[in-house]
């Protein structure tokens, strides 16, 4: 079987749990199919990569995704099945379902009805990625949620699609790779203190992530608890500069905070996640939350918002504590989230434990080869 892979992101332009999601898959589906992967961007050994064409260099954003996307179909060989990650690749995957006659297979992410600050970002090409999104999704053959809860959110916002198309296949983690490393060269390098306990955030910048309900939080929790904010990549300069100013403040008040804006290495990445005290998710939506297995496989309690998809991978109580979120109350969430994160402050050897039963779970119940296997599945129910 021949599987036609089209993504926005593949590294080594990888900046979100997406990215991450294809990355991995495709390395595991090599092992049961033929994969050829479409990305966005500068030329790849790996993939047929495709720029935005000359002509919308200043078109919206929106537009210049529909060019890549035409770009994409035109230059498609015949697979057996089309397989798309995210709106960004959406319709280059229905378009080439139709030219070939194929099946089309599309793995839920994310939803543009549920991230209206995307406004603030594309402007009227929000309209546009609503509508590619939608009609991408009422007509596939197959649909893949990430999480029980988005597949209850594609259903909920597209009525239109049959249910019995609608299938969960959760995120995975390589626990290979991502395991706890007892050296602490990265962090001296960063200048970070490896004995004093510090919280840890990795994300993009945007409204999605929750970073100032964080900051707010961390206000509460006083002085002298460390925060390696892993952040960068702002949705609109506003939401940057309110970040900036957020931090400012803190630094101010006495609070220490290390923002590393630069995309770190893996290597770097696990070695902060392995030496942290917790790490902390404060996210007002995540379909998923892949971040959270990175951090539950290098043995870290995680603290995070009781949202999506991330009650199915972090357990309440036994490998993490999670908070209640309720957009009509963003200081009751904050709060919440300060208490949460003191209590493993105040109690390392509950954070530990959890660390470990963190480190289990995801062994057990999150590896990249199971949600291959699935994923094959799926390929071979809908060529049928």
């Amino acid at each position: 079987m021949r599987v036609a892979i089209v993504t926005r992101e593949w590294p080594p332009d990888v900046y979100g749990g997406a990215g991450v999601h294809v990355e991995y898959l495709a390395r595991e589906l090599r092992r049961h199919v033929d994969v050829d992967v479409h990305c966005f961007g500068a030329p790849r050994p790996d993939a047929t990569a495709h720029r935005v064409p000359a002509d919308y260099a200043n078109a919206n954003a929106a537009l210049q995704t529909l060019a890549v996307d035409l770009s994409i179909t035109a230059s498609m060989s015949r697979p057996d099945v089309v397989h798309s990650h995210t709106w960004y690749a959406n319709m280059a995957g229905h378009l080439s379902g139709l030219i070939h006659s194929v099946p089309h297979v599309l793995t839920a992410h994310s939803l543009e009805p549920l991230r209206p600050w995307k406004a603030e970002q594309l402007a009227g090409g929000y309209r546009i990625s609503s509508w590619v999104e939608r009609t991408s999704y009422e007509n596939a053959d197959a649909v893949i949620a990430v999480s029980d809860g988005m597949r209850a959110d594609v259903l909920a916002c597209y009525p239109d699609v049959d249910p019995d198309k609608v299938h969960v296949i959760r995120n995975g983690i390589d626990y290979a790779n991502y395991q706890r490393d007892p050296d602490t060269d990265h962090l001296i390098a960063l200048g970070i203190d490896p004995d004093v306990p510090y919280l840890v955030f990795v994300g993009r910048i945007t409204r999605q992530k929750g970073l100032p309900h964080l900051l707010n939080a961390l206000r509460l929790l006083g002085g002298g608890v460390p925060l390696v904010m892993c952040a960068s990549a702002p949705d609109t300069p506003e939401l940057g500069d309110e970040v900036r100013r957020l931090v400012a403040e803190l630094r101010h008040d006495g609070h220490i905070i290390y923002w590393i804006e630069d995309h770190l290495p893996k290597s770097t990445l696990i070695q902060l996640l392995s030496h942290a005290a917790m790490f902390v998710c404060p996210s007002i939506y995540e379909p998923l939350g892949i971040v959270n297995l990175e951090a539950m496989a290098c043995e870290l309690a995680v603290v995070a918002s009781a949202v999506g998809g991330i009650p199915e991978v972090v357990v309440d109580g036994d490998t993490g504590l999670l908070v209640d979120y309720d957009a009509t109350a963003p200081a009751d969430f904050e709060t919440a989230l300060a208490k949460a994160i003191r209590q493993l402050l105040n109690n390392p050897v509950l954070g530990r434990t959890m660390g470990l039963r963190g480190r289990q779970r995801a062994v057990a119940d999150f590896g990249w080869d199971l949600v291959a296997r699935r994923t094959v599945e799926i390929y071979q129910a809908v060529r049928r």
